[in-house]
This record gives C-alpha cells, structure tokens and sequence, in this order.
C-alpha cells in the first residue's frame, strides 16, 4: 500500500464525507463489540474497497466491532467466503454481490441468522440480505458543470469499469452535468471490463486524450495516469485524489460509506431486520456524498453557477437524473 493511497484515505475523512463517525459509539460500547466480516473481490486499495475498508477500520478502532478481512476474492470463491464467514459467528458480513448476485442470496438465506449488506445492483431479500448502491452521482453531475466550463477542446472522456447501473449513473451523471453548462461538449466513453486494473484504465485515457478529451473523469483508478502524462485535467470518483494528483486532479465526486455502515450495525444491534435498501444513507442530501475541488481551478462564474446546484440538491430542491442505461 502507497503512502499515496493512504494520503487519500485521510482526506475522505478531513473532508467531512464519513458523518456519524462516533454516532454509534455510546451504544455499540455498552455491549461486546459486534463480529462483522468484510469480503473484498478487488484490493483494498482499490478506490470502492478503500472506501468500505476506512469505514470497518474506523468502526473497529472505535470499539464499535471487531473486524476481520478477506480482499482479492474471486467471483467463484465468493460465495465460499461468505458461508466461511458466516459460519465463524461473524454477526455482519460486509461485500458486493455484482459478481455473485444469484450465489450471495443463497448464501444469505442459508444463514438466516447472520447479516448481509452487500453493494449490488438486485434488490434486498428477505429479512437478512440487505443491498446498498454506490450513489456519488451528485458529486459527478457538480463536477461534470466545472469541467464543461472548463475544457479547451469541447471534448471530456469517462473511463468505467462494466457498465452496470451503478457504474452508468456516475457516468452519466458527469456527462449531464457537462451537457449542462456546455450543449455542444462532446462525451467519450470506455469500459475496461474488470473493477481493478490501473494500467488497463491508464490505456483507455490515453485513448480517450488522443481521441481529443482535455479531461478525465476517473470512474476507476488509474485514469488520472494518463491525465498526467499528458498534462491534461481529470476527475477522480469515491475518494480524494486531489494529494496524489495535485496538478492534475482539480475536483473529486466523494462518497462514504460510514453512514452506510452504522445504518446497518444499528439495526443489527436492535435485532431489525437488514433486508433493506440502505442506498440513501450515502446520498448528498443525507450527508454521504460530496463534491470537493481545488478553488481557482474553474472560472470563477462556473464554481459559482456549481455551488448553487450544489446547495439545491443538499436542500432537496434539485435532483440530479439516475440515468441507468449504457453510456455512448
């Protein structure tokens, strides 16, 4: 693990992303710490993982649960994990099911003692599989509204993963925000396939700068590499990029997984039912997400015109469109 990551880690956590950080503390404390298990297909390191990895180690740290790990974990041996994990009396199992949507609910009702809350695409089962979605699109559309202010070229490019709904939203979430404020913007879109491969994702930016894109959007990490060779601006998406990127990384769409977290291990912790869309716990309005960005960096009429969309979704009186589809 790089200094650099870890910088980054800590500045989701400046930033004011992981709200109710100590919310939990006072119950959690009174009795033993909760077992929970966190099952991660890709490297802590990578961008979505870390995000969950702060979030257990910070809980852990606390005394709120003890936690215990598994990153790297394949889509065939996910479900092995999860039983593993169940089976050890872990009271909470943390993960993502968009590999093994199908396995994770068998597992899940094979152990309806113990809790699933996994990131997926499905909906919630029963009373203990519990789902959440990675929902920074707000974050995206605001910097989507610099960027189209900003490039030269009238060209910007977004490098994801696989176009699952998640992954589409963020996508098209900087795109609407770039169509926003400059009609005529034209939006490059490439897929790496996988949801950790920095050189693969450095590949696909550099294609994306030949092709004539002046700025990246980062749905993975490794993007903003091909930013910086080329001297070009980029976005970065879940966590601040902006320390490791400094002249290249100018806005970053933030998102927490800690409201997310306590949301879960309360109601594990008052024998509630999980079987819910914790989603919403990790919206902008509700204090889950953000936007933070280097000031000057924009012309000063685009932060202004960004912050006032800003301030309307946090009141509730915008709302930035959850567009699932594909990008093109």
């Amino acid at each position: 693990m790089t200094n650099d990551i870890l910088i980054s880690r800590r500045a989701v956590i400046a930033s004011g992303i992981a709200l109710g950080v100590s919310s939990l503390a006072p119950m959690a404390r009174a009795a033993a710490p909760m077992k929970v298990a966190g099952i991660h297909a890709s490297p802590v390191e990578n961008a979505w993982n870390s995000c969950l990895h702060k979030a257990l180690q910070d809980a852990a740290k606390e005394g709120v649960i003890e936690y215990v790990f598994s990153e790297g974990v394949s889509g065939t041996d996910y479900p092995r994990a999860m039983r593993e994990y169940a089976e050890q009396g872990n009271k909470l199992i943390i993960g993502e099911a968009y590999a093994v949507e199908k396995e994770a609910r068998q597992v899940a009702a094979d152990y309806p003692d113990t809790a699933f809350v996994l990131g997926s695409s499905g909906e919630q089962a029963g009373s203990n599989f519990g789902v959440f979605g990675t929902w920074n699109h707000d974050g995206a559309y605001l910097a989507g509204m610099l960027a189209g202010k900003m490039t030269k070229s009238n060209v910007v490019g977004s490098v994801g993963a696989i176009p699952i709904p998640e992954v589409n939203m963020l996508i098209n979430a900087f795109a609407a925000g770039v169509k926003a404020v400059n009609p005529d913007a034209k939006h490059l879109v490439s897929f790496i396939g996988t949801f950790f491969d920095p050189p693969k994702a450095r590949e696909a930016g550099l294609a994306q700068i030949d092709a004539g894109a002046d700025i990246l959007f980062g749905e993975r990490i490794g993007t903003a590499d091909a930013a910086k060779e080329r001297n070009i601006k980029a976005v970065g998406s879940l966590i601040d990029y902006t320390p490791r990127y400094p002249d290249t990384v100018f806005a970053n769409a933030l998102w927490g997984f800690r409201p997310i977290l306590n949301a879960a291990i309360a109601d594990v912790a008052a024998g509630k039912p999980v079987g819910n869309n914790y989603t919403a716990f990790g919206l902008m309005k509700e204090g889950g997400s953000d936007i933070v960005y280097v000031k000057g960096t924009a012309p000063a009429d685009a932060e202004a015109a960004m912050e006032a969309k800003r301030a309307e979704i946090k009141a509730g009186t915008f709302e930035v469109p959850k567009m699932m589809e594909e990008p093109k």
